[in-house]
């Protein structure tokens, strides 16, 4: 299926790590041109340089998107290089453990890193979406709806993505732009691999008591997966699509757990 992807414009924040690597990787394999926003500047620059010797377009822009004017610097550099925004995928951010126990500050802290840009680019880049009648993919979690314990800052983020998802939904319908979240679940990123490796005693033993929680395989989703319905939400194909909550999970939030 040719999803229609060539020569459109995608800004993935976060886009050279785990889920984020994933989905910029699969935008170019559709032929679609790509803009990096992250801080880590050098996974960054060696995906895009590896991108490029391959043929795809590719543009990075490093800085912190908890930074207002980075936000906008994004949307500036893109439209500068390209001429055009078809798409963002809003994915930046992490798991970061603000707990009640931590107090208000580490909980606004947390919400500054995992929510406000996704706002904020979306602001910048809407006359240019508008224009091109694009596509806005939030990357949640599956934490939005079952919580998780101990990371208040980072479901309460989560939640207003999904949130913000169908109140997008609603307010750009007239402009035809669609709106729609990709909740994941268990996906083996670094991210969730330091997790693993740092929290457990006995990180394989962890990992495997998981695992037998998923029903479809007993296995979990890749990043790949989660990319493969990123670019399906981007794409034209979906074009009757908005304002829905995609949980590729394998089953994991909501079948019955006695299938486990």
């Amino acid at each position: 299926m040719d999803l229609q992807l060539k020569d459109k414009v995608y800004i993935v924040t976060g886009g050279s790590k785990g889920i984020g690597e994933a989905i910029s990787r699969q935008i170019v394999r559709e032929g679609g041109k790509l803009v990096i926003a992250t801080r880590s500047k050098d996974a960054t620059e060696a995906l895009a340089k590896e991108l490029r010797e391959a043929g795809a377009q590719v543009h990075t822009v490093i800085g912190d998107l908890q930074d207002l004017a980075a936000c906008e610097r994004v949307i500036q550099e893109t439209v500068a290089e390209f001429d055009q925004i078809d798409g963002i995928v809003n994915n930046a951010g992490v798991n970061d453990g603000a707990s009640l126990e931590k107090g208000p500050e580490a909980f606004r802290a947390s919400i500054k890193l995992n929510l406000f840009h996704y706002f904020d680019l979306v602001h910048y880049a809407l006359p240019y979406l508008k224009a091109s009648k694009g596509a806005i993919v939030n990357v949640s979690s599956k934490v939005a709806m079952t919580g998780q314990g101990q990371t208040s800052g980072y479901a309460a983020a989560k939640g207003a993505q999904l949130a913000l998802t169908r109140e997008w939904a609603a307010a750009l319908l007239p402009d035809s732009i669609r709106v729609n979240a990709i909740l994941p679940a268990e996906v083996m990123t670094p991210l969730y691999r330091k997790w693993l490796d740092s929290s457990f005693e006995d990180p394989a033993a962890k990992e495997a008591e998981i695992v037998a929680n998923i029903p479809l395989g007993k296995r979990m989703t890749t990043a790949e997966e989660i990319a493969d319905m990123c670019v399906f939400l981007l794409s034209p194909r979906s074009g009757h699509t908005t304002g829905q909550f995609m949980i590729v999970d394998g089953g994991y939030v909501h079948l019955d757990r006695s299938l486990t």
